[in-house]
């Protein structure tokens, strides 16, 4: 998606935060389901799955339904960072804050995501090529991803929307994806008892220098943000990942490991999720194919962090998404979801 011409992401109409009537356009072009500062897409393996050609990294590591799960945002083009690697066109956002006045309310985002989404699903009816079953079943998701575009951690009514995805009869599982720069809606996720199934922490730096560097963050303060969040991860009483994202020539070293360590000791996290850069969308862009790592350099870096993690074991990979997971043995969470043992997920290694 090219959004080269797009200078302003966003108005004020009706008093609430909207993405600009354009730049919704181009979202719209690109395949993206559109509701003010909200969206919803279906990604690369739900389509996939539509076919039983397959299924994400997210089904065989935790067992999660994958033609089932919606991947949504409640902050589309908001964000604190402009993240060298995201795929996204982080050039655009252009907001830190979203008052808590000016944007919609968690039911109402839910229920239009979820209409937009059965919009993108009714044109594969008509393929041959599709599981009628799967569809149908796809418009009841059981999962909900909290990770399409932006920071959700932003939006302040976000304890008030994952509380509301568990009321919904088909939830079986909600994961949220952060960048740790808003510690305090993290803390308030946990006062207000509205944490989510799992959630991710975006690790990809191990001092500052490495952090501003990749993250490009727009708070001064962040580093030392992102450290508070990590440290929030030690006491939260759900299921928490760590994911590394290596890129070649910026955090890749083996010699960076034990700092990584360090930082690994403090979160104390349920899993640690070692994944390469992917070289597509918007990141083109600002990297090289080269800085994606193959899955053998994956494999060697995820074996040099276990071999000096005492708690932690090798749990499973996934080759085509170039990810290795390992899973804390004294913190210990079962890897399969609870919702999803009688959906018969796959063995260890067999996907």
């Amino acid at each position: 998606m090219s959004c080269s011409d797009e200078y302003i992401s966003h108005s004020n109409d009706d008093n609430l935060i909207n993405i600009s009537p354009s730049l919704q356009v181009k979202l719209r072009k690109a395949k993206y389901g559109v509701y003010n500062h909200s969206a919803v897409e279906l990604c690369h393996w739900t389509k996939k799955s539509f076919n039983n050609e397959g299924n994400c990294y997210k089904h065989k590591f935790y067992g999660i339904s994958t033609h089932q799960c919606m991947e949504m945002t409640p902050t589309a083009m908001n964000c604190e960072n402009r993240c060298v690697y995201c795929w996204r066109p982080t050039e655009f956002y252009d907001t830190l804050k979203m008052p808590e006045h000016l944007v919609d309310e968690p039911d109402v985002i839910i229920n239009q995501l979820l209409k937009a989404r059965e919009r993108l699903i009714v044109g594969f009816y008509g393929s041959s090529k599709s599981d009628k079953k799967k569809l149908d079943e796809s418009l009841f998701p059981y999962h909900y991803a909290i990770s399409l575009s932006g920071e959700p951690t932003m939006y302040p009514k976000l304890p008030s929307l994952i509380k509301y995805l568990h009321t919904l009869k088909n939830t079986k599982s909600i994961f949220l994806v952060t960048n740790g720069q808003e510690p305090d809606m993290v803390m308030r996720l946990i006062k207000e008892d509205a944490l989510p199934t799992q959630i991710y922490l975006s690790t990809n730096a191990t001092n500052k220098k490495m952090f501003y560097r990749i993250n490009r963050p727009r708070y001064v303060d962040a580093w030392n943000r992102w450290l508070t969040t990590l440290k929030i991860f030690s006491e939260m009483e759900t299921r928490t990942v760590l994911r590394i994202t290596l890129i070649r020539g910026y955090n890749d070293s083996l010699d960076d490991i034990s700092d990584f360590i360090k930082l690994i000791k403090i979160g104390n996290p349920h899993f640690i999720e070692i994944k390469s850069y992917m070289h597509i969308g918007m990141s083109t862009k600002r990297l090289e194919q080269n800085n994606m790592l193959e899955m053998s350099d994956v494999i060697q870096y995820a074996t040099k962090l276990n071999e000096s993690l005492n708690d932690y074991k090798i749990m499973d990979q996934s080759e085509i998404s170039r990810i290795v997971v390992l899973q804390n043995q004294s913190r210990f969470a079962n890897r399969w979801i609870p919702g999803y043992l009688n959906d018969n997920p796959p063995s260890p290694g067999s996907v």
